[in-house]
């Protein structure tokens, strides 16, 4: 299976709870009343809709029964979505250092055909070397195991592949000058870090920028953030926000709206791709 099928399948989940909420709420039927034909609870429907748990493919013919949906090509269509939705990831493997809750967003990352992120407080992971990333994770878990924070360093290097896949998306991230003035690591580990990401912001498919200290206050006063878009038509762009225990996923068309002009300031007022590597080669020099 290839990173891109196991990525899929999250947003064929997300798809085919979208598809069973519409028809739901175009019968009148409430998630208590779908919950109680499935042999299942209120929050449990709500779960399914928002594409957060696997599908069963008995839950799913009764949904469509309840749901007055008897044209045989339409169930089989549905159904099918079903079972390509419950095709594991291969984060899977990493269940033992992988938050449940993280899980999604990882899925999300690999079918998303756009990411734009913006990031204050350390390089972002897709971009980070093995000693950075070491470093960052031995910081962030000071009481974890060896053989934990190596999992969860593969793991990071694992999802670096999506940038340069057969499907790559566009990935454009403007980090603060904090996230590249914070050491990390010894003076070796910033001089390498540095160094990729001079290297990567050369692909065709990265631009990087910094938002220098110089240019003072700017709109990402409200901290680190993630967006994604999909090449699907039917899936809404999103906002990720990650929290220490949790995240959040905004998808109302006017929150990412907010988020949307933040990031294009963002870029348009820090210095230019080009621009940014001699930025990221006079900190070289002093690093």
């Amino acid at each position: 299976m290839t990173a891109g099928e196991s990525s899929g399948s999250v947003v064929r989940r997300i798809l085919l709870g979208s598809q069973l909420r519409k028809l739901r709420e175009s019968r009148g039927v409430t998630r208590e009343a779908a919950g109680y034909s499935i042999r299942a609870s209120e929050s449990k429907i709500s779960r399914m809709e928002l594409g957060r748990v696997s599908f069963k493919a008995r839950d799913v013919e009764d949904l469509l029964t309840l749901y007055g949906v008897t044209d045989q090509a339409e169930r089989e269509s549905l159904l099918s979505l079903a079972r390509e939705a419950n095709v594991a990831g291969w984060w899977h493997s990493y269940g033992d250092v992988l938050p449940g809750w993280f899980q999604t967003y990882i899925g999300l990352e690999g079918a998303a055909s756009l990411i734009r992120i913006y990031e204050v407080q350390f390089v972002h992971g897709l971009l980070q070397t093995e000693s950075y990333a070491h470093a960052v994770v031995s910081r962030g878990m000071p009481h974890a195991s060896a053989a934990e924070i190596d999992r969860r360093v593969a793991l990071r290097l694992e999802r670096q592949k999506v940038l340069v896949s057969e499907r790559a998306p566009h990935f454009h991230a403007v980090l603060d000058e904090a996230a590249l003035r914070r050491p990390y690591g010894d003076r070796g580990v910033m001089r390498g870090q540095l160094q990729h990401l001079i290297e990567v912001s050369e692909q065709p498919n990265i631009t990087l920028q910094v938002m220098p200290f110089s240019f003072g206050g700017h709109a990402g006063e409200s901290g680190a953030f993630t967006m994604l878009q999909f090449p699907e038509s039917d899936l809404s762009d999103l906002v990720y926000l990650e929290q220490l225990t949790s995240a959040l996923y905004l998808d109302k068309r006017e929150e990412v709206a907010q988020y949307q002009r933040v990031m294009e300031r963002l870029q348009e007022d820090s210095p230019s791709a080009a621009e940014t590597r001699d930025v990221l080669r006079g900190l070289l020099q002093l690093t």
